[in-house]
């Protein structure tokens, strides 16, 4: 890659994908490549590729912008590991490998003092980082909501990027709440404004899934499974007595709570 085309990798991450052999990007992926704000929501089906965008976005930020932290958090160490080795996969491809003073199964340390860290599932042990540029949670819907509530917090000085990825689990956890864009955040106050970039894709949107693997897929799993991993639906978790709809129509905000309300 020759200076002019590196100066444009680096202005346009979707330039920067194509010069890694990523060259039929779908749409979403150019949006999402391209327009990435500091807080992007993708409600996206199984095998749609948000984990390849979102390696890519990692590999971009650490080459491109010195002394960049990525995290890469998932619901297991195992998960984590796995995106990073996505990373891997693209950085690879660059024409010219980059230095890495540090290089292991679960960060490495980029010549230009930028890092990529894949996290542990545990918030007690996540709270050394500080000064985020970008931070990736795979499988959000899954994440504990502690963890979410740990990570937060390192993009506070840095004001950096936060991405969270996911097929949804139920009408619960904080991904569905940033989804349905709750009058209260799932940090526990009030958002005062809706932040976040939404983008659902599902499979039936997805030219290389065919219709007749969706209806093979239905029959085996059943609606419950199939409507959340192929059709990004956030559906009534299989145990609940009443239903989200009723629960929340039977909340007034003009009643105070009996026994105190969270400070």
């Amino acid at each position: 890659m020759n200076l002019a085309d590196d100066l444009c990798a680096g202005l346009d991450p979707c330039i920067f994908a194509g010069s890694l052999g990523f060259t039929t990007p779908d749409p979403w992926q150019v949006k999402t490549l391209r327009g990435a704000g500091r807080r992007l929501l993708l409600n996206c089906a199984r095998q749609s590729g948000k984990s390849t965008t979102a390696a890519i976005l990692a590999l971009h930020r650490a080459v491109y912008y010195p002394e960049s932290l990525v995290l890469l958090v998932s619901p297991s160490l195992r998960q984590s590991s796995e995106l990073f080795r996505k990373v891997t996969h693209w950085m690879a491809r660059l024409d010219v490998p980059p230095e890495l003073p540090e290089d292991n199964k679960l960060s490495c340390t980029f010549a230009n003092a930028s890092r990529i860290v894949s996290l542990p599932s545990s918030e007690a042990t996540i709270r050394g980082f500080s000064g985020a540029s970008l931070i990736i949670e795979d499988e959000a819907s899954r994440v504990d909501d502690d963890l979410y509530r740990a990570v937060r917090p390192m993009l506070a000085v840095s004001n950096g990027a936060l991405i969270l990825m996911s097929t949804p689990f139920g009408k619960r956890g904080h991904f569905f709440d940033e989804w349905t864009a709750m009058g209260t955040s799932a940090m526990g106050t009030s958002d005062g404004g809706d932040v976040w970039e939404r983008i659902e894709i599902r499979a039936t949107e997805n030219p290389r899934i065919s219709p007749e693997f969706l209806a093979e897929e239905r029959r085996s799993m059943g609606d419950w499974w199939f409507k959340q991993e192929y059709l990004c639906q956030f559906v009534e978790t299989v145990n609940s007595v009443f239903s989200y709809d009723l629960v929340m129509a039977a909340i007034r905000p003009d009643i105070k709570p009996l026994f105190g309300g969270v400070q």
